[in-house]
C-alpha cells in the first residue's frame, strides 16, 4: 500500500500540464483593433484552454477628444497616444485588444471566460453625450466632460454634491462573428457578444460565448469605471482597465447567445434593434435556462420569470438594444 500512495502521485506528477500558463497583452499598435470584429483578423495572442490572460485595454476617447473634454495633454495615457499615432486614418470605434486565439476552440464550443480581476488605470474617466441618447432631442448640442475617480474611495465625482460608487467592468468582450458574416462594427451587441455595457459583468463573474470561428478570437476593450442600466446618454465613465482572465473551452455546452454568472444571480440576454423584441429574446433565454438546467415545466418557468425575476434594461444607445434578466441563485431549493 505505501508503494502505491507514493507512484500515485509520482505518475501524476510525470503528467504533462496544460492550460495553466499566465500571459500578458499589453495595448500597444500591434494588439489594438479598432471598431470591428472579424473572423479573420490575425491573432495578437495564442493560449491554450485554461491558460490566464492579464490584457490592458483602452477607454474609448481619442486624445483630441479627451482634451477638448478638458483633460491636461500631460495626463494622457502612452498608450493611447502610441496606437492612436500609429492609425493611417483617425481612428473611429471602440479600441479593443486582442484577438486572443484559445486552441482547440471551434465552432459549436462555448467559451467560458472568468472575470478574475479589473484594475482601474486612470484617475479620471471621460463621459460624452452621444447622438444615440434617450434624450437627444433635449440636449442637441451635446456635450462630455472628463470625471475624476477617487479610487481609494472608489467613487466618480460626477458633479458638485453627486458621486457614483465605482463598479469597473468592460463594456466590450467578445469574439469572432461567424466568417460569413465578414467584418462586424464593434458597436452592436449579437450572438459573439461585444458590446454588451452589461454593468454585472464585474470581476467575480463568468461569461459564456458561443462560439463561431476556429480559436474563438476574443477582444476585450470599452471600460467602464462605472455605468447604469440604459447607458442613457450614450457613455459611461469611460476609463482604460486592465483585466484578467482566464478561458475555458467548454465542449459540454451549447448556447445561441451570451450567458453569465455572478456569485449570486444567473445573467440571461436578449439583444435586437427593437427593445420589445429584445425583452422576448430574452425571455425565451431565460425560459430556456429554466426549463433545461433547473428541470422546471415551461408553465412554473414562465410563471417563475414574472415573479421572481428581474429583467433589465442593459443598454438602448448601440443599435441593438440590450435586455438581460437576473435570476437569482436564492430562489432554487433542493428538490
Amino acid at each position: 500500500m505505501r508503494v502505491l500512495t507514493v507512484a500515485v502521485p509520482l505518475l501524476l506528477l510525470l503528467q504533462p500540464t496544460y492550460g495553466q500558463t499566465k500571459h500578458t497583452l499589453k495595448a500597444t499598435p500591434q494588439s489594438v483593433v479598432v471598431g470591428y470584429y472579424d473572423a479573420t483578423t490575425p491573432p495578437a495572442l495564442k493560449i491554450k484552454s485554461g491558460d490566464t490572460v492579464e490584457i490592458q485595454a483602452l477607454g474609448v476617447g481619442t486624445p483630441d477628444r479627451l482634451t477638448k473634454a478638458g483633460l491636461d495633454p500631460k495626463e494622457l495615457q502612452p498608450e493611447l497616444k502610441a496606437v492612436v499615432e500609429a492609425s493611417a486614418t483617425p481612428p473611429r470605434g471602440h479600441f479593443l485588444t486582442g484577438p486572443v486565439f484559445v486552441e482547440t476552440a471551434e465552432p459549436g464550443d462555448v467559451l467560458e471566460i472568468k472575470i478574475l480581476a479589473i484594475r482601474m488605470d486612470l484617475p479620471y474617466a471621460y463621459n460624452g453625450m452621444g447622438g444615440s441618447g434617450s434624450l437627444v432631442k433635449e440636449f442637441p448640442k451635446g456635450g462630455s466632460k472628463i470625471i475624476r475617480l477617487d479610487r481609494k474611495r472608489k467613487v466618480g465625482l460626477v458633479a458638485p454634491g453627486a458621486e457614483v460608487p465605482l463598479q469597473p467592468f468592460f463594456g466590450s468582450m467578445g469574439i469572432a462573428p461567424p466568417l460569413s458574416q465578414g467584418r462586424v462594427s464593434s458597436r452592436a451587441p449579437s450572438i459573439f457578444a461585444g458590446n454588451m455595457d452589461n454593468r454585472y459583468l464585474v470581476a467575480g463573474t463568468t461569461l459564456f460565448i458561443p462560439i463561431h470561428a476556429a480559436g474563438s478570437l476574443f477582444q476585450v476593450g470599452d471600460g467602464h469605471a462605472a455605468q447604469g442600466d440604459g447607458e442613457a446618454d450614450q457613455t459611461g465613465l469611460e476609463t482604460s482597465l486592465t483585466g484578467t482572465f482566464r478561458f475555458t473551452v467548454r465542449k459540454d455546452m451549447k448556447l445561441k447567445l451570451p450567458r453569465a454568472e455572478t456569485p449570486t444571480h444567473y445573467i440571461t440576454m436578449g439583444f435586437d434593434e427593437d427593445l420589445d423584441e429584445a425583452m422576448h429574446i430574452a425571455s425565451v433565454e431565460t425560459l430556456d435556462f429554466l426549463t433545461t438546467q433547473k428541470k422546471l415545466s415551461p408553465d412554473d418557468a414562465y410563471m417563475l420569470m414574472s415573479v421572481g425575476i428581474n429583467f433589465h434594461v442593459t443598454q438602448v444607445v448601440d443599435g441593438n438594444k440590450g435586455v438581460h434578466a437576473m435570476i437569482p441563485k436564492s430562489i432554487f431549493t433542493a428538490r
